[in-house]
């Protein structure tokens, strides 16, 4: 006589569950915008928004750490200040790294350019945020709408730090321990096709 071993489905789900548990279990994602990068590890605004459009607005930053495996990471993010745009409205907000807050400054639109790339000559290469004092005018580039944009502000906020009117990528890690990124996507320079 034969001794089979029959599974049935709630024995097996219970069993994967076990095995599961028994080996860590399932870590957590989170999307974030870089502010700093400092080596190998980043500072990085979390999505309030999470599954909608994205509004990097959860304070305080997190600190993680890149993955140690280079394999598990694509291209090295790029960190700036400049969270949100809204040319329609007339107001974007930064991360006030001082302050540790988010800063909104109403702006004037003066001129809008869409669907520049970001390889496109006026964009790459270091061009850009361009700030005019005399003139009060700040031209940037807001990635995620690809928009060259040239404003004009309150002289107050001509004084910020150039990377202020810079945005820093968008990434995505895959997470057990909060500090430490066990993959880790660039989300602004990862094309899928």
């Amino acid at each position: 006589m034969r001794t089979m071993w029959r599974w049935r489905r709630p024995e097996a789900l219970a069993a994967a569950g076990l095995w599961l548990a028994a080996c860590g279990g399932f870590g957590e994602v989170e999307q974030g915008m870089v502010v700093a990068a400092e080596g190998e590890v980043l500072t990085v605004i979390l999505d309030s928004n999470p599954g909608g459009e994205p509004r990097y607005d959860r304070l305080p930053p997190v600190r993680v750490r890149i993955p140690d495996d280079p394999k598990q990471m694509g291209p090295a993010p790029a960190a700036g200040k400049l969270l949100d745009l809204d040319a329609a409205a007339g107001r974007l907000s930064i991360y006030d790294e001082t302050r540790q807050r988010i800063r909104v400054i109403d702006f004037e639109l003066l001129q809008r350019t869409g669907n520049v790339y970001s390889d496109d000559p006026r964009v790459r290469d270091g061009a850009l945020p361009r700030v005019d004092e005399q003139n009060r005018t700040v031209t940037l580039y807001w990635p995620r709408t690809r928009e060259l944009v040239t404003i004009r502000v309150a002289e107050e906020h001509l004084r910020l730090p150039r990377d202020a009117w810079k945005a820093g990528d968008e990434v995505r890690y895959y997470f057990k321990d909060p500090g430490r990124a066990l993959r880790l996507m660039n989300v602004s320079k990862t094309h899928l096709r």
